[in-house]
């Protein structure tokens, strides 16, 4: 059944045939967009929904989030507003209550986090693993990840658990583990970091999912220049994400590499590191994505609009290059940017991946910071928030 979406004040769409529309029109048809364009000119549909002057953009595509776990670290965060550093090896306690859950548990908490995204604009989703740390655990999380998620990313290179070899963990991580979670995900991740993988052996586990048929990701530069830009740009990532602490030879590897900068600017803010130079960037000629990533410890929060608020009020980028980077701009890293069934994008053959913002443009997405705007939100053409 076919629904055309009239009325539309301002519709942005990230494609360069129809760019930002006034008094626009959109027809969905069997999950795609069908038709795009000005509302005088638009065909009939079997539905009409009219939009009454309000905004219509793309769904947000979160690239980067953690919603398989279990426990709490509410605790570890008010500590750390109180001063205290933020460390790689908090992760350790996410680790314990994630083996301690069932696999129920673990399934209904990323269900509510992904309705609660989905309530905010989010259509396109990504999960890692990471909370597992063991065969077992990891195959379990990446098993609910392909539930829940649109894309499940493998993390088993998180942290090196404790009281465990540090080789036999590689070991394990590019061997055993990898191939038991491999009919689940999509990616293989690494975090490298001082407190967590080094850069060689972060090529190692990158390599070992390359060789697995699996696209490469990246934690890196996140609490100093620990070398996971320049590796991701080696090795041809699709992403590298944090990226707080980049040098003008940084910026210029990623300015000529195909590889995106997927900053997480709440991530920042909880852990008080600097944001990154996203801006710098940019007018490099970078490529650029934002994310949630919606974690226990750093960042738990599922609202891509705080992003885009965050990165327009806080890194300098303009509404619409932080709405481009929270949407077309992240679709790029998983491969969705462009062809039939894109996401973070409006254009005849596109998923049809909408939210309707109650209000006139997307300027007020960091013009009222913190407001829930979404009045509709439809993903693949059905309307997981009706329209008003």
């Amino acid at each position: 059944m076919s629904e055309l979406i009239t009325g539309i004040g301002e519709l942005t769409t990230h494609s360069g045939e129809y760019g930002r529309l006034t008094d626009a029109a959109v027809v969905i048809d069997g999950g795609r967009i069908a038709w795009v364009g000005f509302a005088a000119s638009a065909p009939a549909a079997d539905t009409c929904t009219d939009a009454g002057g309000r905004a219509v953009l793309p769904g947000w595509v979160d690239t980067h989030t953690h919603i398989v776990f279990a426990g709490d670290r509410g605790a570890e965060f008010e500590a750390r507003m109180a001063g205290a550093p933020y460390v790689a090896g908090g992760i350790t306690s996410t680790v314990d209550a994630t083996r301690a859950a069932t696999a129920d548990e673990l399934f209904a908490r990323a269900v509510s986090l992904r309705r609660e995204a989905e309530r905010q604009g989010t259509t396109y989703l990504e999960t890692k693993t990471g909370y597992g740390l063991d065969v077992d655990a990891e195959v379990m999380s990446a098993r609910i990840g392909a539930r829940v998620a649109d894309t499940v990313t493998y993390l088993g290179a998180h942290i090196i658990p404790a009281g465990v070899d540090r080789r036999d963990y590689i070991d394990l991580v590019t061997g055993p583990m990898l191939a038991a979670v491999r009919p689940y995900v999509d990616a293989i991740d690494v975090f490298c970091e001082t407190g967590a993988f080094t850069v060689d052996e972060s090529r190692e586990i990158l390599r070992a999912g390359a060789a697995a048929g699996l696209a490469l990701r990246v934690h890196g530069n996140q609490l100093g220049r620990s070398g996971g830009v320049a590796l991701a740009v080696e090795l041809d990532a699709a992403s590298v994400d944090h990226c707080n602490h980049l040098d003008a030879a940084d910026i210029d590897a990623l300015a000529g590499s195909e590889t995106v900068a997927t900053f997480l600017p709440v991530c920042d803010l909880s852990t008080r590191e600097p944001f990154g130079p996203a801006r710098q960037l940019l007018d490099a000629g970078g490529r650029i994505a934002l994310a949630t990533n919606c974690n226990p410890g750093t960042s738990f929060t599922t609202s891509m609009a705080l992003c885009v608020a965050t990165a327009v009020l806080q890194m300098h980028l303009t509404i619409e290059e932080a709405v481009f980077a929270a949407t077309r701009g992240a679709a790029r890293v998983v491969g969705r940017d462009e062809g039939d069934d894109a996401v973070g994008v409006i254009a005849p053959g596109s998923r049809a991946d909408l939210q309707m913002l109650d209000a006139p443009s997307i300027a007020h997405l960091a013009y009222r910071p913190g407001v829930p705007l979404p009045a509709a939100v439809w993903r693949g053409g059905h309307a997981v928030v009706p329209a008003p």
